[in-house]
């Protein structure tokens, strides 16, 4: 039997040719597009400066998730082993089991949940026996992943709807937008690979890398913002841009004020 830390090991295998651009690295082009997990989580703490005074533990903690993302995807690509493909998939379930423990809101809790506390308590059971459970058949966890993603963004966006503020409701359609093009990404690299060979263009998934790292930037900020919203009384948060909000290329934030501030 192999070992689980051999190349080509994994149960996946994506469209990119395999060492075609250097010996040591299985699928070059999506093993470098992972930067993008470096380049845009320093920016996700630095402009969030407002939120990082009210919950710094849940936004260094996400901040370290999302660096553990990158870092599995490049061991992954990179190698294309099986301990790789888990802790590639592993980080992403824990990361959306934090976002949930963190941020899921609390009027849509079970009934039988009292409080945040509890429902922590609950994803984390949840967490485990997923992780255990996704020993037992590797190739599906990445279908189970992207099914979790749509409800947590099902979820978000009804609560968006009860949101009067325009802002808010932009930034869920550009949130969407991005998604729909990374997912697409992702689906015609994983079964229109044939396509793809055809016309020489076998590099989509790592479009995927970085189109949903800037989907992740965009419902990131839209989750703490209603947040803030819902559990900081008083606040009155809103959203800005980086550079500016007329920029071809820009990133959300939050910035939050208080009621009774003055001008």
């Amino acid at each position: 039997m192999p070992s689980i830390f051999a190349y080509l090991s994994a149960e996946v295998d994506w469209c990119e040719g395999n060492f075609e651009h250097s010996e040591y690295i299985a699928e070059y082009y999506n093993t470098i597009s992972n930067i993008i997990f470096f380049i845009t989580t320093p920016f996700m703490i630095m402009l969030n400066f407002d939120y990082m005074k009210y919950r710094p533990g849940r936004l260094r903690s996400l901040a370290f998730m999302v660096v553990l993302i990158g870092v599995s995807s490049i061991y992954f690509h990179m190698t294309l082993s099986y301990a790789g493909q888990m802790l590639d998939e592993l980080s992403i379930l824990w990361t959306m089991g934090l976002s949930y423990g963190c941020w899921f809101p609390m009027n849509h809790f079970p009934p039988f949940i009292k409080n945040r506390e509890q429902f922590a308590y609950m994803v984390g059971i949840v967490m485990v026996v997923s992780t255990i459970m996704s020993f037992i058949k590797p190739v599906i966890n990445a279908y189970a992943l992207n099914s979790v993603a749509i409800h947590l963004l099902y979820v978000i966006f009804l609560e968006v709807k009860r949101n009067t503020n325009p802002r808010a409701r932009r930034l869920a359609g550009v949130t969407v937008i991005w998604w729909a093009i990374a997912i697409s990404c992702w689906i015609a690299d994983k079964f229109f690979c044939e396509f793809c060979r055809m016309i020489n263009f076998c590099y989509l998934h790592s479009f995927w890398h970085i189109f949903i790292t800037v989907a992740l930037m965009y419902l990131f900020t839209l989750i703490i913002y209603l947040d803030v919203l819902y559990e900081l009384p008083g606040s009155e948060p809103d959203l800005s841009y980086w550079p500016n909000e007329k920029s071809l290329i820009s990133l959300p934030y939050l910035v939050i004020g208080m009621s009774h501030k003055k001008c």
